[in-house]
């Protein structure tokens, strides 16, 4: 029965991880949508080459900062034979399905400095942001490191800081990070020339919504295999999830005017909020989650570009940033058991940990990516901008045959 056990637990995390990893498919995809037709091939390239930068930057140096564990031992040692190792090669499936969490971060960033970002540097802040920056708050959070959970929150805050899924360890800290880099990165050429705001329009509906489908699919792995075992799996958090998705759906729907791009990223939104406290949450208050996180993403995504003209191509500061806080801080809201939750949450710890979160992220996007630019120049030049990133820097576009036909290659 314990090996049944073991095994069990094994396939269950691994389809949780390969779920996840098939989200890195949507944020592509999401972005091959909304970015101009110039830039396709490159917002795919950079997911994917992101992906495995993540996964090598996290098994060598990531996981060991965030759990304290290396893989410098044999097979028969990482399979279950060596001290602090599960039996069926667990751990290792552990891995995968944090190494898909992690990659997110980068993916998250993707989006807010598509067109005109260069591809090198890009890729050596997602090294060490995957590296260095995301296990320090994914360690604090997850695996009680420096003492934060127990000194701060539980010893003057009345209860462990709770990110069940990662609200606030993946969702805010990615999203601020990115507002780091896109404040550091500054505005694509045209877009606020003279003073004015020159729309930009997506260059493809349908691939939007598929990104936002495969996103919404994968983020039942996301957060419901979140428990990590058959045996702390809970319905629970796939109703809460659900109910949110509803909610960040309709809100955004009368929220954007039937808007299809705010329609395909409320439902993520209503997904982002929820991660912290499905599994405590009553799904009436996932509903609510949702459909605040729906309509925050809406009206701050306009403020944001139109008002404050931050160039924010996918608009991940409020879906992943402000929807992320917002879900941080709704679990210790609708966590309770007052408003009909299990109950065991604070919410002054969550009101505290959620910002100190986005702080964080904040932090890191900042310096980061300001080194980067220091060190080998992020930002791509006006000439290879107007040309686009995929000939610029992959020459060639996404429809190769089709330039040939028409003579324009």
């Amino acid at each position: 029965m314990e090996k049944l056990q073991a095994g069990t637990d094994v396939f269950f995390l691994l389809m949780g991880a390969i779920l996840v990893f098939a989200m890195h498919g949507g944020f592509a995809f999401l972005e091959v949508g909304t970015v101009r037709h110039k830039n396709q091939v490159n917002a795919l390239v950079k997911i994917l080459v992101d992906f495995a930068v993540s996964t090598v930057a996290y098994f060598f140096i990531g996981y060991w900062i965030a759990y304290g564990v290396t893989f410098f031992v044999g097979a028969a040692g990482l399979s279950g034979g060596a001290e602090g190792f599960l039996p069926n090669g667990f751990s290792l499936v552990k891995f995968f399905f944090l190494c898909t969490f992690a990659a997110a971060i980068p993916a998250i960033v993707s989006g807010g400095i598509a067109e005109r970002a260069n591809f090198g540097p890009q890729v050596a802040a997602t090294a060490l942001i995957v590296g260095v920056a995301y296990p320090l708050i994914e360690g604090t959070v997850w695996n009680s490191n420096f003492g934060i959970q127990d000194t701060l929150f539980k010893g003057m805050l009345g209860g462990a800081f709770r990110d069940f899924a990662g609200s606030i360890v993946v969702h805010a800290f990615g999203g601020w990070v990115a507002l780091g880099a896109v404040l550091r990165l500054g505005e694509r050429v045209g877009r606020y020339d003279r003073g004015g705001i020159a729309g930009i329009p997506p260059s493809s509906i349908p691939w939007l919504a598929m990104g936002s489908w495969m996103l919404c699919v994968g983020w039942f792995g996301f957060n419901v295999m979140s428990s990590q075992s058959v045996t702390g799996i809970s319905g629970l958090v796939a109703m809460n999830s659900l109910m949110a998705m509803a909610g960040g759906i309709l809100s955004a729907l009368f929220a954007g005017r039937n808007d299809p791009g705010f329609v395909h990223n409320g439902a993520l939104a209503g997904l982002v909020a929820v991660c912290a406290g499905s599994d405590i949450m009553h799904p009436i208050g996932a509903l609510a989650t949702g459909a605040v996180a729906g309509f925050l993403f809406v009206q701050m995504f306009q403020v944001a570009s139109n008002r404050w003209k931050i160039d924010d191509v996918l608009g991940v500061w409020p879906l992943h940033g402000l929807c992320g806080l917002w879900g941080g801080i709704a679990a210790g809201i609708f966590g309770l058991e007052a408003m009909g939750g299990l109950g065991g949450v604070s919410l002054a710890s969550q009101v505290v940990g959620s910002v100190g979160g986005a702080a964080f992220g904040l932090l890191c996007g900042s310096v980061i990516y300001t080194l980067v630019d220091m060190a080998l120049g992020l930002r791509m030049s006006d000439a290879d901008q107007r040309r686009g990133a995929d000939l610029t820097i992959h020459k060639i576009s996404a429809n190769p045959e089709e330039d040939v036909r028409m003579g324009r290659v």
